[in-house]
């Protein structure tokens, strides 16, 4: 049986300097989509200046972001001392637990030798349980991102987070949570099964694509129903497309969101943004290195 959609739209325009940014999560449908409760979208585009300044210094608490790298070469500091670049196809995954603060900075990748920049920034929600923990940081390259072909050289799809058929993410998981990137050649289709109760989304950053029958435009958010079934996704154009596919089981507890924190009440918000200026979250202390 295939799974029915529950809605579809589009992001809202959420630029941070000079980057291009369509926020798809939350949007006026949805507050979160399993534990995930936040995405960015950093559309393609060429950068043709290197940048010395990105986000900027900003904490978080309560969550774990994740800054998947299509296309460029992301530069990571934060408080507690973490520092790493990821080129073109890795992530970047940092866990705030109970405090920090970061800076990213996205530009063209020195290893390519290509002028244009595209990523994706999740915010994955913590259990209470795991909120109050110290944080905690990875940088993984494209090389390590766990993929594998499709049949019949149909594309491929690669394990950012979670499990698939025996691919299993370094990422740690707090819940069952997935995130995936599928690529889809000319003229092919890929099936995949979801568990009842387990909430999915689909998006599709640049090219149209059939999702279980139906089209959907680029730059679409697809939502599906809760009910077990199957997601068949159909590239009907002459390149390959790209599906970005995640979820994971309902996060039960509150939510309660304001700014750069997650928590679970008002006063957890309150108590987070008092530790913020009180200076409990630390100071990051620039250091370049190659």
């Amino acid at each position: 049986m295939k799974k029915r959609t529950s809605f579809s739209t589009q992001g809202h325009r959420a630029d941070i300097g000079d980057l291009t940014i369509n926020r798809i999560l939350a949007n006026r449908y949805a507050d979160a989509v399993g534990p995930f409760v936040f995405l960015d979208h950093i559309v393609p585009r060429h950068q043709p200046a290197v940048m010395d300044s990105g986000t900027g210094a900003h904490p978080h608490r309560g969550i774990a972001t994740l800054s998947y790298i299509i296309e460029g070469e992301d530069e990571h500091f934060d408080s507690a001392g973490n520092y790493a670049k990821v080129h073109s196809g890795g992530v970047q995954w940092m866990k705030a637990g109970n405090g920090i603060i970061h800076d990213e900075t996205l530009n063209v990748d020195s290893h390519a030798g290509t002028n244009r920049t595209h990523a994706f920034q999740f915010w994955i929600n913590l259990p209470s349980r795991n909120k109050a923990e110290k944080p905690e940081y990875l940088a993984i390259q494209a090389n390590e991102v766990p993929q594998k072909g499709l049949p019949d050289n149909g594309g491929w799809i690669k394990v950012i987070v979670g499990d698939y058929e025996g691919l299993h993410s370094a990422i740690p998981n707090y819940s069952m949570q997935f995130l995936y990137h599928i690529r889809l050649e000319p003229g092919r289709d890929f099936t995949i099964s979801m568990e009842e109760n387990i909430e999915v989304a689909a998006f599709l950053p640049t090219k149209k694509a059939m999702l279980n029958g139906v089209e959907f435009k680029a730059g679409e958010f697809v939502e599906f129903d809760r009910d077990a079934g199957e997601i068949a996704i159909e590239n009907r154009l002459q390149g390959a497309i790209d599906v970005i596919l995640f979820g994971g089981e309902p996060y039960t507890e509150p939510i309660v969101a304001e700014g750069p924190f997650v928590m679970n009440s008002r006063s957890e918000i309150a108590d987070a943004y008092r530790d913020f200026y009180a200076g409990k979250y630390g100071n990051i202390r620039y250091k370049k290195q190659a």
